[in-house]
């Protein structure tokens, strides 16, 4: 976060990948199916990879943040290592 390669929060991710910025976007397995359909379909427009991770307390801690349910990674180094740890 501090290194600003990362935005959480729906709006905040939407309006990154309106722009093109997001390599990747990460998304709880809990949230709500309408923010889950509006950030796939963002994303499959986009051609931006979404990757499922835990609870919203997990995602959030994971960044040092309260409950977060969506997070858009803006660092094509940093997006490929965590697809890398996610493949293995």
């Amino acid at each position: 976060m501090r290194a600003r390669k990362v935005t959480s929060g729906e709006e905040l991710v939407l309006r990154e990948l309106r722009t093109g910025r997001l390599h990747l976007v990460v998304m709880t397995v809990d949230a709500a199916k309408n923010t889950e359909k509006k950030i796939l379909d963002k994303c499959k427009s986009y051609d931006v990879q979404v990757l499922r991770y835990g609870t919203r307390e997990e995602l959030g801690r994971a960044i040092g943040k309260s409950e977060r349910v969506v997070l858009g990674i803006n660092d094509v180094g940093f997006a490929r290592m965590i697809k890398s740890s996610f493949s293995n």
